[in-house]
C-alpha cells in the first residue's frame, strides 16, 4: 500500500491591498486542494471581506486576524491600500504579531509578499523556510536586477538606493534576450523607493514564485533563476478567481 503523501501546515501572508490578497487566496485554495492546511494572515476587515470558500476546503483554511497597529496619519479603521500612504508603516507594527504566530503556531513554510523585509530573521530562528510569491510580473522583478545572498540584509537598502531612477527607464544591460520593455518614469520612482527596498529583500528568499505562466514568459523565468541564483523559480499560473455560482443565494460561495 502506497503511503499517504505528507501534509504540510502552510502560513500565508499577503500585503493588504486586495489585488494581493485575492491571488495569494486563490493560492491557498489550490493548496488547500491538495491537502494541505492553511493560516491566511491579515487584519480583521480585511478577513471580514474575503470572498466565502467552498465548503470542501474552507476546513483547511483557517483565517488568522492580526490587528494593525495604530498608526497617527491613517484614517481610522483604514486596513486595505486604496488611497492609504501610511499604510506600510503601519503593516509593519505588524512584526510582532507574526513572530508570535510562527512562535506558536510553527508552520512547515510561510509564503508571504514584498512588504515584510523584517521577516526573515523571525522564520529563521523558528527554522520556518521562506517563499517570497511575487503577484508582479516576471519582467519586474528581472528588471530590479541581481541580488546575492551574500548581502547583509541592513545593506540592501544601501545598495538599492544607490540605483538611478534612469536606469529603469531603459532595458537591462543583463537582459540577454531581445526587448523594449522598460518601466516608465513615474513607475522607475515608485521602484526606486521603499517598495524597491522590499522586493530586492524579499526575492533573497529560498524560493521565488511568480503569478505567471511559462508558456508566457519563458525567457524571463529563466533570466530570473540566473539573476537570483534560483535553481527554480515557481510559475504558480494566473490565479484567476472562481466564478460565483449563479444560483440567487446571496451567500454563494467563491
Amino acid at each position: 500500500m502506497a503511503d499517504e503523501p505528507k501534509k504540510f501546515h502552510i502560513a500565508m501572508f499577503p500585503w493588504l491591498a486586495f489585488g494581493h490578497i485575492i491571488p495569494y487566496m486563490e493560492l491557498s485554495k489550490l493548496i488547500a486542494k491538495k491537502g494541505h492546511q492553511i493560516s491566511f494572515l491579515s487584519t480583521p476587515r480585511n478577513v471580514k471581506r474575503l470572498p466565502k470558500i467552498h465548503p470542501n476546503i474552507s476546513p483547511s483554511i483557517n483565517l488568522v486576524s492580526l490587528s494593525l497597529p495604530h498608526e497617527d496619519k491613517l484614517p481610522p479603521n483604514a486596513e486595505a491600500n486604496s488611497a492609504v500612504p501610511y499604510l506600510k508603516k503601519a503593516f509593519d507594527g505588524l512584526q510582532e504579531a507574526v513572530a508570535l504566530f510562527l512562535e506558536t503556531s510553527t508552520p512547515y513554510w510561510i509564503i508571504h509578499d514584498f512588504t515584510p523585509y523584517w521577516l526573515a530573521p523571525i522564520a529563521a530562528k523558528h527554522s520556518i523556510p521562506r517563499v517570497f510569491f511575487s503577484i508582479y510580473g516576471a519582467w519586474t522583478l528581472s528588471v530590479i536586477g541581481p541580488s546575492s545572498s551574500s548581502i547583509p540584509m541592513d545593506m540592501i537598502d544601501r545598495v538599492y538606493s544607490s540605483i538611478e531612477t534612469e536606469q529603469l527607464t531603459v532595458p537591462p544591460k543583463w537582459v540577454h534576450f531581445p526587448t523594449n520593455v522598460a518601466f516608465r518614469l513615474h513607475e522607475a520612482k515608485k521602484m526606486v523607493n521603499d517598495s524597491g527596498f522590499r522586493i530586492m529583500t524579499a526575492v533573497v528568499d529560498e524560493v521565488l514564485a511568480v503569478r505567471t505562466c511559462m508558456e508566457i514568459v519563458p525567457d524571463c523565468l529563466l533570466l530570473l533563476g540566473e539573476l537570483h541564483q534560483k535553481p527554480v523559480v515557481v510559475p504558480v499560473g494566473l490565479l484567476p478567481p472562481e466564478l460565483r455560482e449563479d444560483d440567487n443565494d446571496e451567500d454563494a460561495w467563491q
